[in-house]
C-alpha cells in the first residue's frame, strides 16, 4: 500500500483487482499506466493492486515481474521509485471460471482492506480473453463483490464486446443481470487518445469550423487506420475477428461519432454519449444484398518490401491456408440526419499497409466558381486533416498563389503538432482511461446502447461476407495501400483515397513505401 501526496485531484482510496494480471496487456499497458499515474501523483492516497492468474506464485515474485515490466516499457531508471511503487502490488492464484475460487478472493479483499485502511471501493479490470466475460462478472456477483453497500464497485471490460449483434445482445443481458450500467466501463483505448478527444475541442471551441461542419460545405469525410505490421503471432485470434470486427465496429465508428455528433448540451458523460448514440442510430442501414456494392474486403499477400520478403496472411502462424478472413476493410455509408444528409463517409483499415497512421480527413466542397488556374473540382478542395497517430496534430490544406506571373494556384499546408502543447509528452490512452474510471468518469467509455447500435449497423455486412461466396476477398501485396478496387468506392472518378505519410510535415509527398 502506498500513501503519496499531491495537490491534484486524487481518486477515492481503492483496491484494483486485475484478472489476468500476468498477461501481455497487463504488463505492457495497465501496469505502466498505473506507474505513470503514480509518479504524477494521480493515484489514490491509499491504494493496492491485487492481480490474479492461474499459476501459483508469491507476492515478491509478482512484484519482480511488475518491476521488469515497468523498466522495459517506461525505461524507468530510478529503482528506488519503482521499488516504492511495487510494494502496493499483491498476487493470488485464481481460476476465473471456478466459482469456488471467488469466496477466498472476497476474504482476501476484506483482509487487505482492514490491514491497509482502504474502504470497500473496488475496481475490477478484466484483462482476460472475451470467453471469460460471462464467468467473471457472474461469479463476482454470486460472492457479493458487486454490492456497493460498503463502497462503489466498477468493472472495466476490454473489447471485443461480442462478435456480432446477437452475441453482443446476449453479453449485455448477462452483464446487466448482476451489474448496473453505471458500474460497467467498456474500454476502447482509441477514445483515450488525446487527439480523439481534441476533435470535440476543435469543433466546439472554434467559431471558424462548426458553421462549415455540415452537408452544405463538406464534400465527403474519409477515415483511415493503417498498420504496417501483419498479424504477427496472433493469427488464431485474427482468424476469428478480421479487420471489420477488430477496427471498424469500435475504433473507427467512434471516430465517426465524434466527427459527426451534434454539440452536446454540456461536457459530461451522459450528454456526450447521448450524442454519439444518436449518430449510430442515424447510420443508413446496409442490407446484405447491397453489402458488395458499398464494402471492399482484402487480404495481404506475400511481397518484397525494401528487399525483405514479407509472408502473406495465409502463410502466417495459426491461419487457415484457405482463409477468407479480411485483413483490409473499406466501406462507404451515409448518416441520415439534417447535418449530414447526402454526405458520403469513407472508412478503411488494413494490415501490412505502407505505414502506421490513423487520421480523419474533412474534404470541403470546391468553390462554386473556380477563377484560377490549377486543379478544379474537388481535386483542389480544402482539407482539414486530423492526425490521430503518430505525429499527432492537425493540418489544413488551402490554395495559395504561386509566385510569378498569372494566378497559378497550389495547395499549401498549415500544420500544428499536438506535442507543442504537451511539453514533449502526450499521455498514453490507458493512463487517461484508467484514471477516469478510478474517478467514476465514464465519458470516454462505451455505453451499451452505442455498442449494440454499432453492431446492428455492421451485422448485415458481417453476414453477407460470411454467407455470400460471390463477394470476393481481393488480394493486395504487403506494403501497398490495399486492393486497387477500393478506389471504386469513391463516387467521383477523379478522386481516390488519400495516401498519408507517417509525418504530417511530409504531406504532399507520395509515401507508397
Amino acid at each position: 500500500m502506498t500513501d503519496r501526496k499531491n495537490s491534484d485531484k486524487k481518486p477515492d482510496s481503492q483496491i484494483i483487482v486485475i484478472f489476468g494480471g500476468r498477461g501481455d496487456l497487463s504488463m505492457r499497458k495497465i501496469v505502466p499506466a498505473l506507474f505513470t499515474l503514480w509518479t504524477q501523483g494521480l493515484m489514490p492516497a491509499r491504494f493496492a493492486v491485487l492481480a490474479t492468474g492461474r499459476s501459483s506464485i508469491d507476492n515478491e515474485t509478482y512484484r519482480a515481474e511488475v518491476s521488469s515490466a515497468i523498466s522495459s516499457v517506461t525505461k524507468q531508471k530510478n529503482s528506488d521509485l519503482t521499488g516504492e511503487f511495487i510494494r502496493s502490488f499483491y498476487y493470488t492464484a485464481l481460476d476465473p471460471a471456478d466459482i469456488g475460487d471467488y469466496k477466498p478472493l472476497a476474504m482476501l479483499l476484506e483482509q487487505m482492506r482492514e490491514e491497509l485502511g482502504i474502504p470497500g471501493n473496488t475496481l475490477f479490470y478484466l484483462s482476460v480473453p472475451p470467453g471469460l466475460y460471462d464467468d467473471i462478472p457472474h461469479n463476482l456477483a454470486l460472492c457479493g463483490l458487486n454490492s456497493e453497500s460498503d463502497g462503489w464497485k466498477r468493472m472495466i471490460i476490454e473489447k471485443p464486446f461480442g462478435h456480432d449483434y446477437q452475441s453482443a445482445v446476449s453479453l449485455n443481458k448477462l452483464l446487466l443481470e448482476n451489474w448496473n450500467e453505471s458500474q460497467i466501463y467498456r474500454i476502447d483505448h482509441y477514445l483515450g487518445k488525446e487527439t480523439v478527444q481534441n476533435i470535440l475541442v476543435t469543433r466546439f471551441s472554434n467559431g471558424i469550423f462548426e458553421p462549415l461542419w455540415n452537408r452544405n460545405y463538406v464534400h465527403h469525410v474519409e477515415i483511415t487506420s493503417s498498420e504496417s505490421l501483419g498479424v504477427e503471432k496472433r493469427g488464431s485470434y485474427y482468424e476469428e475477428t478480421g479487420a471489420l470486427r477488430d477496427m471498424v465496429q469500435n475504433h473507427l465508428l467512434h471516430l465517426v461519432g465524434f466527427i459527426a455528433m451534434e454539440p452536446p448540451s454540456s461536457i459530461d458523460s451522459t450528454s456526450i454519449r447521448n450524442e454519439l448514440v444518436k449518430v449510430f442510430e442515424s447510420l443508413r442501414p446496409i442490407s446484405q444484398e447491397d453489402a458488395a456494392k458499398v464494402t471492399i474486403r482484402g487480404q495481404y499477400t506475400g511481397s518484397h518490401v525494401k528487399g525483405e520478403l514479407i509472408s502473406g496472411y495465409r502463410e502466417e502462424e495459426g491461419v487457415d491456408p484457405a482463409s477468407m478472413t479480411e485483413t483490409f476493410a473499406a466501406m462507404k455509408f451515409y448518416i441520415d440526419n439534417w447535418r449530414w444528409g447526402g454526405v458520403p463517409f469513407y472508412v478503411r483499415t488494413g494490415k501490412r499497409l505502407p505505414t502506421r497512421v490513423t487520421e480523419a480527413v474533412i474534404h470541403f466542397k470546391p468553390t462554386p466558381h473556380y477563377l484560377f488556374s490549377g486543379k478544379s473540382g474537388c481535386e483542389g478542395c480544402n482539407q482539414l486533416i486530423i492526425r490521430i497517430q503518430p505525429d499527432e496534430g492537425i493540418l489544413l490544406k488551402f490554395g495559395m498563389k504561386i509566385p510569378g506571373a498569372g494566378f497559378n494556384v497550389r495547395n499549401v499546408n498549415m500544420d500544428f503538432h499536438y506535442s507543442d502543447l504537451a511539453d514533449g509528452r502526450i499521455p498514453e490512452a490507458y493512463e487517461r482511461l484508467i484514471y477516469d474510471c478510478m474517478n467514476g468518469d465514464s465519458t470516454l467509455y462505451t455505453r451499451s446502447d452505442a455498442v449494440l447500435a454499432a453492431w446492428k449497423f455492421l451485422d448485415p455486412v458481417i453476414q453477407a461476407w460470411k454467407n455470400d461466396h460471390s463477394i470476393p476477398v481481393y488480394g493486395y501485396p504487403a506494403g501497398t495501400w490495399g486492393p486497387e478496387t477500393a478506389d471504386d468506392l469513391i463516387e467521383e472518378p477523379e478522386l481516390t483515397w488519400r495516401y498519408p505519410c507517417k509525418n504530417l510535415a511530409d504531406d504532399g509527398i507520395y509515401c507508397e513505401l
